[in-house]
């Protein structure tokens, strides 16, 4: 017998190549919910771009379209009526731009003197934009995050 030769043999272990499927089944248990978290944060910054977009937006398309109506000879009331289309049709683009639909967000539109539209004033609009969760929202519908901002134009002060 030869002292010191080493065995070329190995036995296989039973808990050969368990390391590695521990490791998968962890890091799949622990990258879902980031990914979740990721996908959630990433659909409420939308919203919340979307709702300061909105409101910025359609606050100086009201103010336009108003200003260029009482330009045109127009009454204060129908400036104002043509103000607010006007912001509502600038709105539901807007939202669009963002994959929104106008049934995902609530308008308002005021004025800070009246009539609307009186030069110097200011047309502000209020928007809150909701934004379901992803993968639960069509499971649980009021699983919204409401988002809410605040636009405001002024308007003209040389009014013919």
């Amino acid at each position: 017998m030869v002292r010191g030769a080493v065995l070329h043999g190995r036995r296989g272990s039973a808990d050969e190549g368990s390391a590695v499927v521990e490791f998968v089944f962890l890091a799949v248990l622990l990258m879902v919910p980031v990914v979740y978290l990721v996908l959630t944060l990433a659909a409420v910054q939308s919203g919340a771009f979307a709702a300061e977009a909105v409101a910025r937006d359609a606050s100086r398309a009201a103010v336009v379209a108003g200003v260029d109506s009482l330009r045109n000879g127009e009454s204060y009331a129908t400036a104002e009526r043509a103000a607010s289309h006007r912001a509502n049709e600038v709105a539901a683009m807007t939202l669009e731009d963002f994959h929104l639909t106008a049934d995902d967000a609530d308008m308002l539109l005021t004025c800070s003197a009246q009539p609307c539209l009186t030069p110097g004033s200011d047309v502000t609009v209020a928007v809150t934009v909701s934004v379901a969760l992803p993968g639960i929202g069509s499971l649980v519908p009021g699983a919204k995050v409401q988002l809410t901002s605040q636009g405001s134009s002024p308007v003209d002060g040389y009014l013919p």
